[in-house]
């Protein structure tokens, strides 16, 4: 089933935390604020919504604004239309807390004796938010109408820094571990699962397509025992790093602003930097890019934002989801021999339709 390029884009979910909707559409459009307030209104949009400059000025009007939002409600009800399809199994726990859970939809192997490849969902959210809901019912009918089974994972978000890195990277790897545990019983093929996901969850896909293999053969626990590698792993608007000094290193601004959500990821303590060892040790740790070695799996990468220039004015939400951070991995990749597609509005590639395509491909070749 191939989707349109709007249903692509709904499909590339991202969690904002936003301002209400209700106050942005309207002729009225802040009819009772001062022209300062609405000044300084719209500045925070542009802000938090780089892309809503429809004329890319740098200026955000009201109609653009207006526009942006309205077009976001309209997304919004094409993915209403587009609702879940059931799960085989809802919220199966692979751990105590009540975000350690996953939906799985099984596909019926064309023979009694075969089992399907398993493609994995890790929504995004900045580690701070986000839902294993927050998927299109029509993207999951587009791997089970390719004979694959398909999850999306919930995990511990950071809530603070009660749960800071490697919380959310260990949760999925023994999601991971727990689906290949019930394999036989699930029919699902062991070693056909691709992982993929947007924002955080395309950090936490890539970080374990490239991490060493973290199963325990000597472990009494049988689901510590299985394998966490996999065989391809998508990415959408993801990082390849979670180091600022990285981030400051390939952009080339020295003094480029520490990511908010990275400050609970770590679980920063006053007075603490990322020069402070503690947090430079675990920003290397959680950074993908560090575990690349020849033997990973194929990766493919997609922004919705251009490979432009970052300067120390570019807003977060920008440079954390900058298509540099793939075309550093995909250099990386490429020493390696290594396959990795990246693509953007200004970058193209004609190997795959799109992100699905690729996981699909991978998963049924």
């Amino acid at each position: 089933m191939n989707l349109n390029p709007m249903t692509r884009i709904v499909g590339k979910v991202v969690i904002f935390s936003c301002l209400s909707i209700t106050m942005i559409l309207g002729s009225n459009l802040y009819a009772k604020e001062s022209g300062d307030e609405v000044d300084d209104r719209l500045m925070q949009i542009l802000k938090r919504f780089p892309e809503a400059d429809a004329n890319g000025d740098g200026v955000l009007t009201r109609q653009e604004a207006a526009a942006f939002f309205q077009q976001r409600r309209n997304n919004m009800n094409i993915q209403n239309k587009n609702p879940l399809p059931t799960p085989t199994h809802a919220n199966v726990k692979y751990g105590d807390h009540e975000l350690q859970a996953f939906d799985i939809w099984i596909v019926d192997p064309k023979e009694k004796s075969a089992a399907t490849p398993l493609c994995i969902f890790i929504h995004g959210g900045g580690f701070r938010g986000g839902d294993k809901s927050r998927i299109q019912g029509a993207i999951i009918q587009r791997f089970l109408d390719n004979g694959i089974s398909f999850v999306s994972m919930n995990y511990r978000l950071t809530d603070g820094g009660k749960y800071p890195y490697p919380a959310a990277m260990h949760d999925c790897v023994r999601g991971l571990q727990l689906i290949r545990s019930r394999a036989t019983e699930w029919k699902i093929d062991p070693e056909k699962i691709a992982c993929y996901g947007g924002s955080a969850g395309a950090g936490i896909s890539l970080w374990i397509a490239l991490h060493d293999d973290l199963a325990d053969p000597e472990s009494d626990d049988p689901v510590a025992r299985q394998t966490t590698r996999i065989l391809a792993a998508g990415t959408m608007n993801g990082q390849s790093t979670y180091d600022i000094r990285t981030f400051r290193e390939w952009f080339g601004v020295p003094d480029l602003s520490r990511d908010a959500p990275l400050v609970d990821f770590y679980a920063m303590k006053e007075g603490e930097t990322f020069d402070t060892p503690r947090v430079a040790k675990l920003a290397e740790q959680a950074s993908p890019i560090t575990h690349l070695t020849k033997d990973d799996p194929p990766v493919f990468m997609f922004y919705s934002r251009q490979n432009s220039k970052v300067t120390s004015n570019t807003d977060h939400a920008t440079w954390v989801h900058h298509p540099l951070l793939g075309l550093k991995l995909q250099e990386a990749m490429k020493k390696l021999n290594l396959e990795c597609v990246v693509v953007a509005p200004d970058i193209k590639d004609t190997a795959y339709e799109d992100i699905y395509d690729f996981l699909i491909k991978k998963l049924s070749n």
